[in-house]
């Protein structure tokens, strides 16, 4: 369980982090962006279709217990996290598209959220104590809006500063999955060696296989294998420390404990998977971008 103060720092490094995406953004680049929607609406096609239904599929067929499915569908409903727009920078992606479409997805969140976890939740049978108010989680999402629209005003009046916060932020998101590690592991070390593999499966399946349903999703839709690595990316790394902040503010006690397991364990495990798959979607655009330059000498 977070400590009360811990929970306020939470959501003090969730505005930061929300601020920080505003002031990468201009009104022009949303403009510029829906003239060519394409992309953007691949990648809400994979965040909130995909990922839910495939959350839905391991809770049931894994038969996971209430607290666990909540957790676990939270963390598939959400939508794309900031440090997947540092995945996609360091895997040679389109930087663009990816800090787009968290943006997008953070703003459509706020009413498919609370849509797609009422319906998976009911479908997957969680009921009572462990139900999650949809109003709560609408709430979260519209008040961490505020930031992101100030970020974007800050962004248009000073690009400088603008610029600095988005730095700051995209940090911050770093800054916030060890703040999680470091504060709940140390306290819960035998919960995680009495916690059994098939939670495990579960965390870092959810990750690795909302990539590969992603990318092909994204292929089968006529993107680009550029564009479609960071749509899988941008699918696969979910908001988990905005699923930590709901949880805190939805449960307490033990029943917090028991629902924060696959969430925190999320956000640490999908830093170390999206590492491994960076490295080798940015050796493919590599082979790629080889083979374009040969090519193009062939020609001449």
């Amino acid at each position: 369980m977070l400590t009360e103060l811990e929970t306020t720092l939470l959501g003090i490094m969730m505005m930061v982090i929300m601020l920080g995406m505003g002031a990468s953004m201009t009104p022009r680049d949303f403009l510029i962006a829906f003239r060519k929607p394409k992309g953007i609406l691949v990648g809400l096609l994979s965040q909130f279709a995909v990922m839910p239904f495939l959350g839905f599929l391991l809770a049931v067929s894994l038969g996971l217990p209430a607290p666990l499915i909540v957790g676990l569908l939270l963390i598939a409903c959400m939508p794309g996290g900031t440090t997947s727009n540092i995945f996609a920078y360091f895997s040679k992606g389109v930087l663009a598209l990816s800090i787009m479409m968290t943006t997008v997805s953070t703003m459509v969140a706020v009413v498919m959220v609370p849509i797609l976890l009422t319906f998976y939740s009911g479908m997957a049978g969680v009921t009572g104590d462990y139900a999650i108010p949809a109003a709560n989680v609408a709430q979260v999402l519209v008040v961490l809006l505020v930031p992101t629209a100030l970020g974007m005003v800050l962004r248009k009046l000073n690009a400088n500063i603008g610029a600095t916060i988005e730095l700051i932020g995209s940090f911050m998101g770093v800054v916030v999955i060890v703040f999680l590690i470091a504060s709940w592991v140390p306290r819960n070390y035998q919960l995680l060696l009495d916690t059994g593999p098939s939670v495990y499966f579960v965390t870092i399946g959810i990750g690795l296989i909302g990539m590969l349903f992603g990318y092909w999703v994204a292929r089968g839709l006529a993107q680009d294998t550029n564009r479609s690595r960071t749509i899988s990316l941008e699918t696969g790394i979910q908001n988990g420390p905005l699923a930590v902040l709901v949880i805190t503010l939805s449960f307490a006690g033990e029943m917090q404990q028991e629902v924060l397991l696959i969430p925190v364990l999320y956000s640490l495990f999908i830093v170390i998977t999206s590492t491994f798959i960076t490295l080798w979607y940015r050796r493919s655009a590599t082979r790629e971008a080889l083979a374009r330059d040969a090519a193009k000498v062939r020609t001449v």
